[in-house]
This record gives C-alpha cells, sequence and structure tokens, in this order.
C-alpha cells in the first residue's frame, strides 16, 4: 500500500497543502488567500486535492503561525515552521547557508551553519512584507504584480521606509506627487522591502554563501528578487530559487510526518466541515448594538445634525467655495449666503490633490447658473497653500479653525472637536468660542481612516460592507490601544480563534475610539473631554466608530461635509 503524506501550512494570509508520495515526490499542491476563514479555505483546498487524485489516506501534519490551535482541534500534529522549512531545504538544496523567506505578514532569515539552525524572525512588525507590499501597491494602482512590471524598468530608486506602511506611505506620497515614475517607485518599495529584512532581521550578520529565497512575494516576484541578489552581489551559483519555493513550508511539513497518524482525505474534510468551537485567548468586548431596535434608535438620534441642501442649478446669487485637500481625500463644498449646502464633491486624491480640486471646479462650473456667482473662495488641510496658489484662492485658512466653524454650525456651545481622517486624527479645544489647543496623532495613523480601508482590504471587503458587518457583531475582539502592527498579532490569534470578520470589524472600530482616547488625547476619563463634542472626518461616517464612542458623551454627527473650509459663509 502507497504512503502518501500530506503538509499543510496556514500562514497568516494564506492556505497551503501539499501532497507527497512515498519517494517524496510531489502529486498536488496549491494555495488560497483565506481572508480570516481558514477552515473553509482548508476544506476547499481538500476538495481540490479530492477531484485530481480520488481517495487517498494520508500522513497529515500542520505547520504555520496559525496552524497550532487548528492542529489541536483536528487531532494532527504540529511542527515549527522553521523545522518543516529546513527539512525540505536540506532535502532540495542541502548546499543552503541561509534561507531568506517572506511571506503576508512574516519575514524570516534562517543560518546553517555546521548543523546549527539559527532563526530570526520579524515578530510582531509587518514592515517588509507581502501585506507591506500589497500596500504600497494599492498606493500606486496596481497590485504587487504590476509593481513587478513596473520596477522592470526602473531608473532611478528613492529611500522609502518599510517599518511600517504609515511611515512608508509618508515616503511615497510626496514622491507621487512631484512626479516620480511608477517605475521608479515600484523599484524602491522592492528595494526598502531588502532593506527592512537584512537591518531589521540580520542586525549585522552577515548574509553569505548560498543563499535560498523563499515563500509568496519571492516567487512570484522577480524583481524582489532581483534587489535581494543586487543587493547582497550574490551570482546565479550563490542564489537558490528553488521549484515550488512558495510550498517549502507545507512540502517540508510533509516530509515531517509519521505513520501513527493517518486520515482519509474524506474524514478531514468532514472534520473541517463539523462545528469547530475554539477557546478565546484574545479578549472579546460587548457587542456595539444588541438589537436591530438599538441601532434604529442611534440613527434617529444620530441623522438629526444635518446641513440644509439646496439645488445649484437653480439658485441665485451669492455662493462660497471651501475646498478642503487632505492627507488622502479632497473635499469641495459650495454654500449659499445662508449656510445651505448647493454643492459637495469627495474623492481619493489618488496621488495628486491638484487634479482631484480641478476635477470638482470643472464639475461646479459644468452646473453653476448665469445668475450664481462664487463670490468668495477659501483652502484648507494639506494641500491648503499648493490649491490657493494654483486656482489663485482668495484666501487659506487654518484647518483647526476650518473645523471649529464647520462645529458651532452644528452646535455653538462645543467644547471639543474629534477628527479622524484618512492619516490623521485631531483633537480641537474649544474655549470662549477660541481655539485653546490641539493634539495631533503625530507619526502613527493606528485608527484612522487609511488603518481600517487596509484591513478591510486583507480581508476582501469594501469599506463599507465592513463597517456594516461589525454593527452586530457578537464578539468583538479587544485590539486594545496599539499601533496598527501589533494589532496584526492579535488579529491573526483571534482569526485562530475563530473570529469572524464581524468580530474583527467591531474591533478595529472600538480600537479607533482607544487610540484617540488614550494614545492621542491621552484621557483617563472620557468625561475630561467635554460636554458639547462634535465628531468630524470621513472614519465617523463608519456607524461601528460613532457607536464606539457615544456613550456618556454629548457627541454629535454632522452628516455632511466633514468641514467647511472658510469661515466667510459663517457670516
Amino acid at each position: 500500500m502507497s504512503k502518501y503524506t500530506l503538509g499543510i501550512d496556514i500562514g497568516s494570509t494564506t492556505v497551503k497543502i501539499a501532497i507527497l508520495d512515498e519517494n517524496e515526490t510531489l502529486l498536488f499542491a496549491d494555495y488560497e488567500r483565506h481572508f480570516a476563514n481558514i477552515q473553509e479555505t482548508l476544506a476547499d483546498l481538500l476538495q481540490k486535492a479530492y477531484d485530481k487524485l480520488g481517495e487517498l489516506t494520508l500522513h497529515p501534519v500542520i505547520t504555520g503561525s496559525g496552524g497550532l490551535t487548528l492542529a489541536n482541534h483536528l487531532e494532527i500534529p504540529f511542527v515549527q515552521e522553521v523545522i518543516a522549512v529546513s527539512t525540505a531545504l536540506q532535502k532540495i538544496a542541502p548546499q543552503t547557508d541561509v534561507a531568506i523567506e517572506l511571506g503576508g505578514e512574516d519575514a524570516k532569515i534562517i543560518y546553517f551553519e555546521g548543523g546549527n539552525i539559527e532563526q530570526r524572525m520579524n515578530g510582531i512588525c509587518a514592515g517588509g512584507t507581502g501585506s507591506f507590499i500589497d500596500q504600497m501597491a494599492s498606493l500606486l494602482q496596481t497590485d504587487a504584480t504590476g509593481l513587478n512590471e513596473y520596477a522592470k524598468n526602473y531608473k532611478a530608486l528613492y529611500p522609502i521606509a518599510a517599518r511600517c506602511g504609515v511611515f512608508a506611505k509618508t515616503d511615497i506620497q510626496p514622491l507621487i506627487n512631484e512626479g516620480a515614475t511608477k517605475e521608479d517607485l515600484s523599484a524602491s518599495i522592492f528595494q526598502a522591502v531588502v532593506n527592512q529584512t537584512i537591518s531589521g532581521l540580520a542586525c549585522g550578520k552577515p548574509i553569505r554563501g548560498h543563499v535560498a529565497f523563499l515563500g509568496g512575494p519571492l516567487h512570484f516576484l522577480s524583481e524582489l528578487r532581483e534587489a535581494f541578489i543586487r543587493t547582497l552581489k550574490l551570482d546565479d551559483e550563490h542564489a537558490i530559487m528553488p521549484e515550488n519555493s512558495h510550498l517549502f513550508a507545507a512540502m517540508g511539513s510533509a516530509m515531517n510526518a509519521k505513520e501513527e497518524t493517518s486520515v482519509s482525505l474524506t474524514q478531514l474534510k468532514d472534520r473541517l466541515h463539523g462545528s469547530i468551537h475554539m477557546d478565546f485567548e484574545v479578549e472579546r468586548m460587548e457587542p456595539l448594538f444588541a438589537t436591530q431596535e438599538d441601532y434604529d434608535a442611534f440613527n434617529k438620534r444620530q441623522s438629526a445634525y444635518q446641513v440644509k441642501k439646496g439645488d445649484l442649478t437653480s439658485y441665485k446669487g451669492n455662493c462660497y467655495l471651501g475646498i478642503d485637500a487632505g492627507s488622502t481625500t479632497t473635499k469641495t463644498a459650495l454654500v449659499g449666503e445662508d449656510g445651505t449646502l448647493l454643492y459637495s464633491f469627495y474623492s481619493n486624491n489618488n496621488g495628486s490633490p491638484l487634479k482631484t480640486a480641478i476635477r470638482s471646479i470643472q464639475e461646479i462650473y459644468s452646473l453653476l447658473p448665469e445668475d450664481a456667482h462664487i463670490a468668495y473662495s477659501c483652502s484648507t488641510g494639506y494641500g491648503e497653500a499648493l490649491i490657493k496658489a494654483a486656482l489663485i484662492l482668495d484666501e487659506g485658512e487654518v484647518e483647526t479653525v476650518s473645523h471649529y466653524y464647520a462645529a458651532a454650525f452644528f452646535d455653538p456651545e462645543v467644547d471639543c472637536i474629534l477628527d479622524i481622517g484618512g492619516q490623521d486624527m485631531k483633537c480641537i479645544k474649544i474655549r470662549n468660542q477660541t481655539v485653546d489647543s490641539v493634539q495631533l496623532n503625530e507619526a502613527c495613523s493606528s485608527g484612522c481612516g487609511s488603518f481600517i480601508e487596509t484591513f478591510a482590504k486583507s480581508l476582501n471587503y469594501s469599506v463599507q460592507d465592513f463597517a456594516k458587518a461589525a454593527l452586530f457583531a457578537e464578539h468583538p475582539i479587544d485590539l486594545g490601544t496599539r499601533c496598527t502592527v501589533f494589532m496584526n498579532s492579535k488579529v491573526k490569534q483571534a482569526q485562530k480563534e475563530g473570529a469572524s470578520v464581524a468580530d474583527i470589524s467591531a474591533g478595529l472600530a472600538y480600537s479607533v475610539i482607544k487610540n484617540a482616547l488614550y494614545k492621542v488625547i491621552k484621557v483617563s476619563d472620557a468625561t475630561e473631554l467635554g460636554r458639547h463634542i462634535v465628531v468630524q472626518g470621513g472614519t465617523f461616517y463608519n456607524d461601528a466608530v460613532l457607536r464606539s464612542f457615544e456613550p456618556g458623551s454629548v457627541i454629535r454627527k454632522a452628516k455632511k461635509p466633514p468641514c467647511f473650509p472658510f469661515r466667510r459663509s459663517m457670516n
């Protein structure tokens, strides 16, 4: 009877399986992104194996960052990932001195020295991994494969931080605005990954001899491999690129299988389709809304604060233009003499706030009647000076003052404004109808709009659907007040325990407010904020985020626009 072994690699973003025969020949291998649905994804892969190979009795082993808990519930042996990878390397590429492996959120360097194995891992930081590359690709409106194609024709390299996606965005956005080519930016992103891996993991220990490149990003992205080879000055003999290098952990775990444990493909699929209840190690929180009635009451309460809207095409008289060029989006508002909103515009900058603003201005003039006249114009936000100069506006206004005028429109007694945008967070204290103090999130954008958007995309959700999923989550995960990178590890742990996408989304909504209160504003008690609080910014369109902030405060949700970027319309 033939002996078949099954290796299962549960990674941070993908599930991989490999089936070997008694000669350790690869019979079947495949992988899929799991988008937090690990059990379903594994069941689908096993079904594919069944469809190709038929019924088999297998000796299974599980490995990977997300595999231990599932292995216990499936009663399947577990092997550490470094052992699995080392086993595969020693059998397939025994000349290897150093292995560099990049995964979705994991990065490793493994040194093989005189029979000893030393592993260095990224731990809780996901900078310089596959997920980081995906984030950077979205900035350039492409995917990882698109970055690879662009990088083939680069001419210059720019310094880009790879420690965290937040810092990298800060480096890349100005380069985009200054006209850097996508070819040069793509190659620079790959070089940043190389620098992060070598400096962050090797920490000065030489990478020399025969170097093997493993993991999905290094398997599929030829230009990323070339960046490593170029930096490490490797020749063809010393750069090892094994076949199926993205499957080495799965193949290595299969090579560690023991005869004592056996199971058929059908039995294993049935176990996965059965009810697997995993214990919670990550703390859980109360649901945002216990019932539909609670949500309906919330909507009724928060829908009271809306700007009066008018029809621009039939308007006569003076109107006033405001443009807010933010960190990730551009907003435009045109209001009448009495503050009626005649026109609003909201769009992602796509790397060029000026082009986006021009598009909105062109739309306004296509709708503006002959009897209507733009009497005054003003800009605010990150791009205040650029927009004012380029469009020859009348004035540029400090962003905090713009926030105050908008807030006072809804509540003249406002004493605190909390604004959460794409990459920034501000708490503005008002005293005697004047801005008294401002607190900013400085270098960390955890808890901002781009933070939530990144998580949503990583789970294959739109931001809107991701926010909606949070509303009635039964067991929101407690992510605390940590930075984006640290939260990844908690989310991964919760995924191992069977947390749903809804639980993750609700937990992120809670974390946004916790970050605002305890990391940015640094209050010990939420009542210190004030009695009349107005929230602004696109992130508060997420009802789950607003609900997380609501209890115990008088919070008003400005429906349109996020802020009036001019003061004249208030006169």
